[in-house]
């Protein structure tokens, strides 16, 4: 008689081991260490693409940005220095003619000081694209960090379909003790 008791205590102990509670602020700890980690402590595997892929893209966007800033803010640099020392030329080893579309030249973007003018803004614009690239990393940790604690407080919400719409009556009295009868509307879920 003791043998189905102790073997239903065992399986009754396996289970509740297995539906384990994560906890919300350990969860958001392992993700601060390493990204994703959270998730993974949550058992939501299914979520690991959509972080790294995200960090992925963020990390690429950074390394594109950067590099194009660093090659206008070169040109505009050597082109500037060239325009003050008079030394101009159409040289292809120039980092300001590497950078001119193909088929032109550097009378056909306006001339030097137009081009000076044109590089300048082009670094301006892709240094912004790369903070904004930056940025994002920062939102994706936090999203991250978010969504791990968040799973963890919600995993043991019930989501069962039975939804329920209760109407019945119900006699109120207010604070003078006066009583009337009104209608009590419960939803539970």
């Amino acid at each position: 008689m003791m043998l189905p008791l102790l073997a239903q205590a065992q399986q009754q102990k396996e289970d509740s081991t297995f539906y384990k509670k994560p906890d919300a602020i350990k969860a958001v700890w392992l993700g601060v260490i390493c990204p994703g980690a959270g998730q993974i402590y949550n058992k939501s595997y299914w979520k690991l693409p959509i972080v790294y892929g995200a960090f992925m893209g963020c990390g690429y966007a950074i390394n594109w940005t950067q590099n194009r800033y660093s090659n206008y803010k070169m040109a505009y640099l050597d082109l500037y220095n060239d325009i003050q020392a008079g030394t101009v030329s159409e040289d292809p080893s120039k980092s300001y003619i590497a950078v001119i579309p193909d088929g032109y030249n550097l009378q056909r973007v306006g001339g030097a000081t137009t081009w000076v003018k044109t590089l300048d803004n082009r670094q301006q614009i892709f240094r912004r694209y790369r903070d904004y690239s930056i940025l994002a990393v920062v939102i994706v940790y936090a999203l991250s960090l978010i969504d791990a604690y968040v799973d963890a407080q919600l995993f043991d919400y019930d989501i069962s379909p039975d939804l329920s719409l209760n109407i019945e009556p119900q006699i109120y009295y207010d604070y003078q003790h006066q009583q009337s009868a009104e209608l009590k509307l419960a939803i539970q879920f």
